[in-house]
C-alpha cells in the first residue's frame, strides 16, 4: 500500500518538526520543488497550534548569548567556530520561515510561497555551510551556539505584523551588516573557501529581508498603520538590546528600508 503525499500545507509542519538537519533540507527541498509544479493548495481551516520547540538535533548546546565563546580567525578552529556560528544562525532561519509560512495561514498565497522559498534557501545555505565545516574537521553540534532567533518568533507568534518587523528586518538584516566584515576578516585569513559560501549568503539575504519588508507593509496597510513610525516603535517597545553599527546601508535600501527607519537604527 502506498500511503498518499501529505498536502503543501501539512507537509510544512512536518519539515518544521523534523529534527535532522539533513533530512530538513531535503524536506524542505521537495517541498519548495513540489509548490513550485503543482502549486500549494489551501491551508487547513483550523488556527495554527502555539508555538512550540522546533525540530533541531539534541546538539548543538544552546547557551545564553554571553556564553558563546568568542570566534578568533587566525587559527582554524576559530574558522571553524564561526563557520559554525553561522550555519545555526541559517538552520534557525529554516525554521523561521517555515514556522512564517505554517503560523501565519489567514496570510494572502503569495505569502506562503514567498517563505517557503526563504526556507529552502536556507536550506541550501546550511547545507554549504555544513559541507565547510566537515572539511574543516567538524560537524553541526560541534559547537555551543544560543537560541536568540527562536526566541524572537515565540515573542512574535501571535502577530504577523510584529514578526515581519523583528525577524526578518531586525535579527536577519543583521547579516547584512555584519558578514561584508567577516569577509574581510576571513579574507586577511586567506580562508577563500568560507569567503565564497558568505558572498552566496549575503547576495541573497537580502531578498529575504526584502521580503519581510513587503509583508510588513502589508500587515501595516491592513492595521491601517505607519510603516516607519510603526518599526521604530516595535524596535523601541519590543526588542531587547540595541541594534548597533556598522550598518549596510545600500544592502538595507536594497531590501526596502526608507531614510526615517535607517536614521532611527542610527539614534539607537
Amino acid at each position: 500500500m502506498t500511503l498518499a503525499t501529505p498536502a503543501p500545507f501539512i507537509a510544512i509542519q512536518d519539515c518544521l518538526e523534523e529534527r535532522d538537519p539533513e533530512a530538513k533540507c531535503a524536506a524542505v527541498a521537495t517541498l519548495w520543488a513540489r509548490v513550485q509544479a503543482a502549486g500549494l493548495g489551501p491551508p487547513p481551516s483550523e488556527p495554527a497550534p502555539a508555538i512550540g520547540v522546533p525540530g533541531r538535533p539534541d546538539r548543538p548546546e544552546l547557551v545564553p548569548p554571553h556564553r558563546v565563546p568568542r570566534r578568533r580567525l587566525g587559527s582554524e578552529a576559530g574558522r571553524a567556530a564561526l563557520v559554525h556560528a553561522i550555519a545555526h544562525i541559517e538552520f534557525n532561519a529554516i525554521n523561521l520561515a517555515l514556522d512564517a509560512a505554517w503560523r501565519f495561514r489567514d496570510m494572502p498565497g503569495g505569502f506562503t510561497t514567498d517563505w517557503l522559498s526563504v526556507a529552502a534557501d536556507e536550506a541550501r545555505h546550511f547545507r554549504m555551510l555544513a559541507d565547510r565545516l566537515a572539511s574543516l574537521g567538524h560537524a553541526y553540534g560541534d559547537f555551543a551556539a544560543h537560541d536568540g532567533l527562536w526566541d524572537m518568533a515565540v515573542k512574535t507568534a501571535d502577530v504577523c505584523l510584529e514578526r515581519m518587523a523583528l525577524v526578518p528586518r531586525v535579527l536577519e538584516a543583521r547579516g547584512l551588516d555584519v558578514t561584508p566584515g567577516m569577509i574581510e576578516r576571513l579574507r586577511a585569513a586567506g580562508d577563500e573557501e568560507t569567503i565564497a559560501a558568505l558572498e552566496v549568503i549575503l547576495d541573497e539575504e537580502v531578498r529575504h529581508v526584502e521580503i519581510g519588508t513587503r509583508w510588513f507593509h502589508h500587515c501595516c496597510a491592513l492595521a491601517g498603520v505607519d510603516p516607519d513610525e510603526t518599526f521604530l516603535h516595535l524596535l523601541r517597545t519590543k526588542f531587547d538590546g540595541q541594534v548597533k553599527p556598522p550598518f549596510n546601508v545600500p544592502a538595507r535600501r536594497q531590501a526596502g528600508f526608507s531614510s526615517r527607519e535607517l536614521d532611527g537604527l542610527e539614534s539607537t
